[in-house]
């Protein structure tokens, strides 16, 4: 077999692909406390920050493979952007668009994070060749709905599962401390939007640090 049929196979070859370093599942809380205007801030701030230069130069160079799960109530997760690799910059410019129209999954519902966790946490099978597994928690408010979030928690601590958060505040700390103490894993981070209207800004901060970690 000549060099030249060798360097082809390798090409097709799905070990000679750069591997995935990053798996994020960006989930998206649509229960009851979140508005038409606030669902929107929430997604335009997703394409927004996919489409800063940054970010986008960051998921090709891991190769990141990205999903957006949408969730509420006990009964109500949805996969709303399938799990999509992060190849080029078309592939994020693509999922960034997906994002911007992406319609709510949910109305009028409860809040349970938990059931929010174990949906996502079972989504990994899918990707066993990323070298990180993180799941994005954002939501402004506590459960009223579901299982213990603690326990959720320590169950993706056991499956090697990194939970980050970001917190959006009314007044006070209330919901940055309840995703400190019971949503984020040991080594996870939670960040404060003040207020929705910050919130696009402060996921272009949470993605950047999620994503950048390996490149310093």
């Amino acid at each position: 077999m000549n060099r030249l049929a060798i360097a082809f196979i390798l090409l097709l070859s799905p070990v000679a692909a750069k591997a995935c370093e990053t798996a994020l599942i960006l989930t998206i809380d649509v229960s009851n406390s979140i508005d038409a205007g606030e669902y929107r801030i929430q997604t335009d701030g997703l394409a927004d920050a996919l489409q800063d230069p940054e970010i986008r130069d960051t998921l090709v160079a891991g190769q990141s493979t990205l999903a957006v799960v949408q969730w509420s109530g006990v009964d109500k997760q949805t996969i709303s952007i399938p799990w999509t690799q992060m190849r080029t910059g078309l592939d994020v410019e693509d999922f960034a668009t997906k994002a911007r129209l992406m319609e709510r999954a949910f109305v009028l519902s409860d809040t349970a994070p938990a059931e929010a966790i174990y949906f996502s946490l079972r989504m990994f099978d899918d990707v066993p060749n990323c070298n990180r597994k993180v799941i994005d928690v954002s939501g402004d408010g506590t459960p009223n709905g579901g299982s213990d979030v603690r326990a959720a928690r320590n169950a993706a601590e056991a499956a090697g599962v990194t939970i980050n958060g970001i917190a959006i505040e009314s007044m006070g700390l209330a919901i940055t401390n309840f995703f400190r103490g019971a949503v984020i894993t040991r080594n996870g981070f939670v960040m404060t939007a003040r207020t929705h209207r910050e919130y696009p800004a402060t996921l272009r901060a949470k993605i950047l640090r999620e994503i950048s970690r390996i490149f310093g």
